[in-house]
């Protein structure tokens, strides 16, 4: 029978449930045991496409077109386990899916309620990850413990474990003990309080993991056992990170999280093997080089807006034994104050995508400014867009060449709606979504990086090249070398003459792992690294 964790939250949010339920998954797998990961989100969208970055961080975006939470990249990013749109649940689907139900007469005539509608609903979505081929199923409930939104969720795996046997099923609390600086001490009542609502609500967590700042002592790891009702060796410390976010793992195995896990659920798992995670970390912590990457985007200063863009430059950085500094610039502060000030010295430069025209000119201007002055430059979905705007513009002679998302009257529209899209005024799950096949020219970079000539990349957009203008850009010099493959959407751009210039209509990001960097990410690293030894040997830009 397959097993279930479920991994809740208490005293703040942002305590990082995501990376213990990755790294959890992480470990049960180099265990040798099959497992699937779930999320389960509180809100009332629908799924997160429509959301501000400024609100909910980058939408991470699956195989099968699914706009799901950014938690499901550290999924894919610690473990092998395949993701599919049972991965990811929020309040809206639930409620949606019921009142379709309810709609259709499944219920005759049933008064349609919280209990036991809605938690059926969200049962027989954990449920769907069960099978003979998998031995663990991990569920992350969004929220925190004590908010209304969370506890249909809650209730719902309460009645699950009833359901399933208690033997089956494992609850794992993530909790926050606090250091208060004036009293020179950590404090446990916070998790005390939060333990106890989910005492209430019927919930005896089996593990508790303690974010602090400072390491437990043994008397304060007993006083949390004995007012949490649970045993001394289940209480896990989990200090902060300072140096990276992959120490998770080693930090839980070295409190004997996966031992814990497998005594308690009964797994037949084997002998832990943790070596290529350890070869990552040293990699990490010895590099030979450093180098300065700009990230020039509309939400430079949200981290979380970029996530998987920041993750798939330090794999690739690891690749190649290199320390990235990566420098956030607001594509406004360019038009602002212009490229040359705030560009200058850097070893490549980045322009990821987005929505809305503001900052648009700013991102063509650092695009400008990386082709003449040679520096690498890797352009990813809008900053494709930007890349073809700015080369319309400034090389192929076309003024006032546009994009018809920002000026619907341009004279010469080289980015266009797709034809798919043209009919289409919902805006949620209507995009260009999920992996999509694409073919590369020979001997371009593109195929140079991923030493092959068919790929699949996964896609969010509305906006395409307009094959209008392809024979007018191969006339001067910026090359199509990827196209769908019915070769009628442009899917990546280059610029031979150029030291490294590529851009892509697809979200390479999505598909890198601390031991197996994206491709395109790690030719794009490789090139900025040269680029940096070249400027040394020169004299030096630094």
């Amino acid at each position: 029978m397959t097993k279930h964790i479920f991994v809740t939250g208490g005293v703040v949010s942002s305590l990082g449930k995501g990376l213990t339920s990755a790294s959890i998954g992480m470990l049960l797998q180099q265990r040798g045991l099959a497992i699937r990961l779930q999320k389960f989100d509180p809100y009332i969208n629908v799924d997160p496409g429509t959301m501000s970055p400024y609100q909910h961080g980058e939408v991470y975006v699956l195989d099968d077109g699914s706009e799901t939470d950014l938690d499901l990249g550290h999924y894919e990013r610690f473990t092998n386990t395949h993701l599919t749109r049972d991965s990811n649940y929020t309040t809206g689907q639930i409620y949606q899916s019921v009142i379709n139900k309810e709609r259709r007469g499944e219920f005759l005539g049933k008064t349609v309620q919280v209990i036991p509608h809605i938690t059926n609903e969200i049962k027989q979505a954990i449920s769907k990850l069960d099978s003979d081929e998998v031995d663990v199923v991990i569920t992350e409930i969004g929220g925190t413990v004590g908010d209304i939104e969370s506890q249909p969720f809650l209730e719902a795996i309460r009645q699950f474990a009833l359901d399933v046997g208690k033997e089956n099923c494992l609850y794992i609390h993530l909790t926050l003990i606090p250091y208060l600086k004036a009293a020179a001490e950590l404090k446990t009542k916070p998790t005390q309080h939060s333990v106890g609502q989910l005492r209430q609500i019927g919930i005896q967590p089996d593990i508790l993991v303690c974010r602090t700042e400072r390491s437990l002592s043994h008397d304060e790891c007993s006083k949390i056992a004995l007012f949490c009702n649970v045993p001394i060796d289940a209480v896990i410390e989990e200090k902060d990170k300072e140096f990276s976010v992959y120490e998770v793992p080693m930090s839980l195995v070295e409190h004997g999280m996966d031992e814990l896990i497998v005594k308690k659920l009964g797994l037949p798992a084997g002998e832990l093997d943790l070596g290529d995670w350890r070869n990552l970390l040293h990699r990490m912590r010895n590099p030979e080089h450093e180098i300065s990457i700009a990230v020039v985007g509309k939400y430079a200063e949200h981290r979380d807006a970029y996530k998987s863009i920041y993750e798939a430059l330090d794999h690739a950085g690891t690749a190649h034994r290199a320390q990235i500094r990566v420098q956030r610039i607001h594509s406004e502060a360019v038009e602002r104050e212009g490229a040359e000030r705030l560009l200058s010295g850097v070893d490549g430069l980045l322009v990821p995508g987005g929505f809305g025209e503001r900052g648009i000119e700013g991102k063509v201007d650092a695009v400008r400014f990386a082709r003449e002055k040679g520096i690498p430059f890797l352009g990813i979905c809008l900053g494709m867009q930007c890349a073809v705007v700015e080369y319309a513009r400034n090389v192929v002679g076309l003024e006032g060449a546009n994009s018809t998302e920002f000026d619907k009257n341009t004279p010469h529209p080289v980015i266009c709606l797709l034809d798919e899209q043209k009919n289409i005024t919902d805006k949620g799950g209507t995009m260009r979504l999920g992996a999509q096949p694409a073919e590369l020219v020979p001997e371009s970079k593109a195929a140079e990086c991923y030493k092959t000539e068919k790929i699949s990349e996964r896609h969010r957009h509305r906006y395409e090249f307009n094959n209008d203008y392809r024979r007018q850009f191969a006339d001067r010099g910026m090359q199509i070398t990827g196209a769908s493959s019915d070769g009628k959407l442009v899917e990546i751009v280059e610029v031979p003459d150029h030291p490294w210039f590529l851009a892509v209509q697809f979200h390479p990001e999505f598909k890198s792992q601390p031991i197996a960097p994206q491709p395109l990410f790690a030719g794009f690293i490789g090139a900025a690294v040269e680029h940096h030894a070249a400027g040394l040997q020169v004299g030096g830009r630094r």
